[in-house]
């Protein structure tokens, strides 16, 4: 369900139970609007059958309108808040996606309802009875009284497709119906229901003689507290004639999910016996359905490797093998026209799937006789695991690629056109747009397969085929299931009728746990009608086109917000992830992310789907603020050179690499201006910064930025504070210098000072010497003369 879309057209038509799920008609009025209309009427006027009073149209209730409100609100809030460049402001960048819904409150008692449903799909043979049943669904907290069941049948067929479409909205006041057979029915307590067959003999006089076409039928429920009345149409086939083409298109598709692939474990249940996608094989297989293939759940399973549930391979090769013509919807079922809408041509496609493998299930399987010539690995390593490239894990097998289909009723001219002019390998685009878009099929006209809009090529589905359809693929009941095949058979037989010859398209629209006999059922009802022959999807585009006109539909504000702010933030995470060596780490899961929350399967649950966006939010959030620095204190300086320690915070699984910018604010410090850092993961790693200290003492303040290798912002600048004291050592150093020069200087002198006072003393002592021996007067001496020639 579109959350913010009071339109509805998935609702209690033809007997189905008030609540159920509904989708958007994207503001289209007409034929699609009227199908959406309640078509169990109740009539407690006792009046003629054939006097159908007709039901005020669905109103959403007041937790639905309160969870519609929330999320635009918080979704427009995102619209209109800015974005950051850098990632380091993306925590106070991104904005509201979804809001938290209100709480539910206790739903209120639902309604009686009284349906006809003609069995085998509404078709009689001539001179055959007419069976039908009817079935009272009592939801609400009282006791339907029992009363008599009148059945009423026209002799006179519906002229056209809107005839029939008034009919069965209940505006059929004047059409003339013939009692012809009535019976018993009992009271009906709350919460249960109860059925009762019909039989209408074929030699009752009103259905004896019936011609080909398509003929009203009514019951009404008479009780003594008020009428029920429920119409219905039979048909009536023609002879064998001109066979034509009608192909049937059916989603394969998985439940509404935020993350970009599916776990192990939901895989397993889903393709368990009794699971949602084993239940959808079980219905298309053998039939000539086209296949409409989220590749996000081939990719969940095949990126599992050796780990993926049994269960899950085989079905995997079981999808692989069906013979069914087939095309891949947007990765997640996403949202292609509110991704236009947002000028995001072409629609987004997944970027990697790398980051979901692990070496362990990719592992090569050593063969028991090895061959001659091992097939070498891209490593080179013949022990390396070898993981399957982008294309294959997303491969859905022989296909027709550029195909998109686009949730029903939100296609207009503009998307239309956008996705017309794209190209995809080699094929030009093909949207699927249901018939109440175009301006013929607005009125009620019905519209061939294959149209052209000016330049773009589409398939046009019969919309009022195809919604009866997905009603009755949803109800297990069948009984209810039986009204809407009915309808589906009537609406086809004009149809077919009208395309001249032209092949018709009708889709099984998207549905959530249906059962195989539901689907199944709805398929058959198509594919076999009389004069229908299953048409193949290439059959279908190689069919000479017929120009149509696209009408223009207002875009979903909410959905269009959300895509735009979910790219935006994609942005962000993209300019971080350059820390990584790997960035697809990052990139590869936030986009298949983003895909999965675009999905078309979020309609029919808005409140779940504000939670998911917001749950979103919150872990990009988280994402952008995954590397930091942290704050530390202040720290004392005290020596000229020394290192300053920063912590790097890294909380994701994978190491980072930045580069650490320091600015100090004044010239007392000189730092480093840069240092690489790989800060590992789940970690804070230190980092030392080199500082030299200036003369003079005071408070530094040193700004500190990570910068991813491409110069992108990461985390929140910091600021450490430094008191820088390291002059007081220099000074120190001089004045214990001049001290030191000081005391050797005086050493030196005392030593001089003392030598020459040593010297004087010598002197004054010989001089003293002197003049006391020239005082001194003694007797003469005289030396003997030398002995002059021989002794001898």
């Amino acid at each position: 369900m579109s959350p913010f879309n009071p339109d509805d057209r998935r609702g209690a038509g033809r007997g189905i139970r008030p609540g159920e799920p509904r989708a958007p008609l994207g503001g289209l009025g007409g034929t699609a609007r009227r199908i959406a209309v309640d078509r169990a009427v109740r009539n407690r006027t006792g009046a003629n059958p054939s006097m159908i009073e007709s039901p005020p149209p669905a109103v959403p209730s007041a937790r639905r309108v309160r969870a519609r409100l929330c999320a635009l609100v918080g979704i427009t809030t995102l619209l209109f808040a800015p974005v950051a460049g850098p990632a380091a402001s993306a925590a106070a960048s991104v904005g509201v996606w979804g809001a938290t819904p209100s709480p539910t409150p206790t739903p209120e008692p639902g309604e009686a309802v009284f349906t006809l449903s003609p069995i085998s799909n509404g078709l009689i043979q001539p001179g055959q009875p007419i069976n039908v049943s009817v079935t009272m669904t009592n939801d609400s907290a009282a006791t339907t009284a029992g009363g008599t069941v009148s059945l009423a049948v026209g002799s006179t067929p519906f002229s056209s497709r809107a005839d029939l479409d008034d009919w069965l909205d209940g505006d059929g006041t004047e059409v003339p119906v013939t009692p012809v057979a009535a019976t018993t029915f009992p009271a009906v307590a709350p919460g249960t229901g109860e059925t009762q067959g019909v039989t209408v003999d074929a030699a009752a006089p009103a259905i004896a003689n019936l011609a080909p076409g398509a003929y009203p039928v009514v019951a009404t429920l008479s009780t003594p507290t008020g009428s029920y009345t429920s119409p219905s149409v039979v048909v009536v086939p023609s002879a064998p004639g001109r066979e034509v083409g009608v192909g049937v298109v059916v989603p394969i598709t998985g439940p509404a999910t935020q993350e970009g692939l599916l776990t192990a474990a939901e895989l397993e249940q889903l393709t368990s016996p009794q699971g949602s996608l084993t239940a959808q094989l079980d219905a298309v297989d053998g039939t000539e359905a086209i296949l409409a293939v989220d590749p996000a759940l081939l990719a969940a399973i095949r990126v599992l490797g050796t780990s993926a549930p049994e269960s899950a391979l085989a079905w995997l090769t079981r999808l692989e093998t069906l013979s069914n013509t087939r095309f891949a919807l947007q990765y997640g079922d996403a949202d292609v026209a509110s991704q236009v809408q947002a000028k995001i041509v072409p629609p987004l496609q997944p970027t990697s799937l790398q980051y979901a493998m692990t070496p362990a299930d990719f592992a090569p399987v050593p063969n028991e006789s090895p061959s001659p010539t091992p097939t070498p690995t891209p490593s080179g390593d013949p022990t390396a695991p070898a993981y399957p490239d982008l294309p294959s894990l997303l491969s859905i097998g022989d296909s027709r690629a550029g195909v998109f289909w686009p949730e029903t009723g939100t296609a207009g001219a503009d998307v239309v056109s956008a996705l017309g002019g794209l190209t995809v390998e080699d094929q030009q685009a093909l949207t699927l747009i249901p018939s109440t878009t175009t301006v013929a099929g607005a009125d009620g006209a019905t519209v061939p397969a294959r149209g052209d809009a000016d330049t773009a090529a589409v398939l046009v589905y019969d919309q009022a085929v195809s919604e009866e359809l997905r009603e009755a693929s949803v109800l297990d009941d069948g009984a209810l299931r039986n009204a809407h095949l009915a309808a589906a058979t009537a609406f086809l037989s004009f149809a077919l009728a009208e395309t001249d010859g032209a092949p018709l398209l009708v889709t099984v629209d998207r549905g959530e746990d249906r059962s195989r006999v539901a689907l199944r059922t709805a398929i058959s009802a198509a594919l076999q009608a009389p004069t229908a022959v299953p048409y193949s999807l290439g059959a279908l585009a190689n069919t000479p086109a017929t120009p149509v006109e696209v009408i223009d539909i207002a875009p979903d504000a909410a959905r269009v917000a959300a895509a735009s702010g979910l790219v935006a933030a994609e942005g962000q995470l993209t300019q971080f992830a350059t820390v990584l060596d790997d960035p697809a780490q990052v990139t590869g899961r936030e986009r298949n992310d983003i895909l999965q929350l675009l999905g078309e399967a979020w309609r029919a649950d808005p409140d779940a789907w504000g939670v998911a966006l917001s749950d979103h939010q919150e872990t990009t959030t988280a994402t952008l603020d995954s590397v930091g620095i942290l704050r530390a204190s202040p720290i004392q300086l005290i020596t000229s050179g020394a290192v300053i320690p920063v912590w790097i915070r890294n909380d994701l699984p994978y190491p980072v690499n930045v580069t650490l910018l320091a600015s100090p604010d004044d010239l007392r410090l000189e730092v480093q201006e840069t240092t690489k850092v790989v800060a590992q993961p789940q970690s804070n790693t230190r980092v030392e910064v080199p500082v030299q200290a200036q003369i003079g003492s005071g408070d530094v303040t040193i700004a500190l930025e990570l910068r991813s290798p491409t110069g992108v912002q990461i985390g929140q600048p910091e600021v450490r504070e430094v008191h820088v004291r390291a002059d007081w050592e220099g000074i120190g150093l001089v004045i214990l210098g001049v001290l030191a020069v000081g005391f050797v200087l005086l050493g030196v002198i005392r030593t001089i000072l003392r030598r020459r006072g040593r010297k004087t003393d010598a002197a004054a002592e010989a001089a003293d010497e002197d003049t006391d021996a020239a005082a001194y007067e003694g007797p003469d001496i005289e030396t003997p003369a030398e002995p002059k020639g021989d002794a001898s």
